[in-house]
């Protein structure tokens, strides 16, 4: 087994957060929705596009493919971290939805308004290729990094990720708003460009993980059912487990609930800015680069708070921030108004994500051997949360014809998961108290 806190690993590991987020950056952020807005938008029609024959408003549309997406994943994860665990070869998956998400950010190059199912296959391939990865990614945290240093190593890969889509970012922030310097006068090919360019760093990129990371361990003797079966049942026997811990089977439930409304907000406000507020592309690609930034310092932030204050505090100020930020949001009309809500969501965004990692990573058992299955249960509970978050706010938007009234309902889950993640700080505090658990 290779030692863990191995600087080359690690960095090797981060690398894959480095590849990735330029799919998460430019596709789900900024570039593909004020596209696909600007090509389905019909104002005269309600922004209805037709999907093979049925009529969906534009977004909405966006938002249930996603859904479809993530609820694919959460049926197979199961079954394909239960093969990883069994056979040890879960960078094998690593690598086939790397390729997957991006050859299908690729297929997004031939995308436009007489293309609209290829499009919208494309977007939810690519999704599946970006959540399908990351999950086997996560799992290799405790793999590579001591409990002491997971908050550290979990918050390195978020940074890495940043940077990097950011650097991309760049390179199409110049296709899409000086077209003219490189030749370019069809008004679609900028964005089109930009998404193959997302595909090519995507695949070339995770070359380095791929050379670097430990195959995994097999651990075929936990196994003793049918492959595809087994890998429910694992899961079951995971919830069993989990049902053991004290303090994991109470944060499992807020991070679902403040999951269905962060998640969603990450994927939804670029849609959010361009159909509510009609900000042009280039405000649009601007602001979401000042967003990756500021998340860059956030997540540090949040791992030094963590480390002085305790990772569950920390997450209750988080949280309590993204709340103000839904009410914010409703009111929000101008441009002006959206820049100041998003840098505060910059700050909290990528401190959140990072912290959930590394706490549930810090529950978990030491030497843990199926670690797959357990980042499967993980990442089962955040598809999940992504479904009923972006199947709420695409229903709501439907029935009231405005996305305003979605970030409401948003705001409704992240109050819960306020509300679930206080019941857990004190369920912490009693198991510190009886000694039974060191902390987190």
């Amino acid at each position: 087994m290779q030692a863990k806190n191995d600087k080359r690993t690690i960095r090797a590991w981060a690398m894959f957060d480095w590849a990735n987020s330029a799919y998460n950056l430019v596709i789900t952020s900024t570039i593909f929705p004020a596209y696909y807005v600007a090509i389905t938008a019909n104002a005269a029609n309600g922004n209805k596009v037709s999907f093979f024959g049925h009529s969906f408003v534009n977004t909405a549309l966006s938002d249930y493919a996603l859904a479809v997406a993530y609820m694919i994943m959460v049926l197979l994860l199961p079954i394909l971290s239960s093969i990883a665990d069994y056979r040890g070869n879960k960078k094998v998956f690593m690598q086939f939805f790397t390729l997957l998400g991006s050859a299908a950010c690729c297929g997004l190059f031939f995308f436009n308004s007489n293309r609209l199912e290829l499009g919208i296959i494309c977007f939810a391939l690519a999704a599946i290729g970006y959540s399908g990865g990351f999950v086997f990614y996560n799992s290799y945290l405790p793999e590579i990094a001591t409990v002491d240093m997971q908050d550290k190593v979990s918050a390195k890969g978020f940074t890495y990720g940043y940077i990097g889509s950011v650097l991309l970012q760049l390179i199409c922030f110049a296709f899409v708003l000086k077209p003219e310097l490189f030749g370019i006068t069809n008004k679609s090919l900028p964005a089109q460009i930009s998404f193959l360019l997302v595909g090519i760093w995507w695949i070339g990129f995770a070359m380095i993980p791929f050379s670097v990371l430990p195959k995994g361990s097999p651990n075929a003797q936990t196994h003793q059912h049918h492959i595809i079966k087994g890998g429910f049942i694992e899961l079951g026997k995971v919830w069993m487990k989990i049902k053991s811990m004290p303090l994991l089977k109470r944060y499992l439930p807020a991070f679902f609930f403040y999951s269905m409304g962060v998640q969603t907000i990450m994927l939804v406000a670029t849609g959010f800015a361009a159909k509510e507020l009609k900000m042009e592309t280039s405000a649009l690609i601007t602001i979401i680069l000042i967003i990756q930034i500021v998340a860059v310092v956030g997540a540090t932030l949040m791992s030094r708070l963590s480390d002085k204050f305790g990772n569950v505090k920390v997450l209750i100020l988080t949280v309590a921030i993204w709340v103000a930020v839904c009410i914010a949001a409703y009111y929000t009309t101008t441009a002006k108004q959206f820049y100041i809500v998003a840098v505060i969501v910059g700050l909290v965004m990528g401190g959140i994500q990072s912290l959930s990692r590394s706490t549930y990573s810090k529950y978990l058992p030491e030497n843990l051997s199926d670690t797959a299955s357990f980042f499967s249960f993980y990442d089962v509970t955040e598809k999940l949360a992504i479904v009923g978050g972006l199947f709420s706010f695409g229903f709501i938007e439907e029935l009231t014809g405005s996305m305003r009234n979605s970030t409401l309902v948003l705001c409704g889950f992240f109050v819960i998961g306020l509300i679930l993640l206080l019941n857990l700080l004190t369920a912490e505090r009693k198991v510190k108290k009886n000694s039974e658990f060191s902390g987190v």
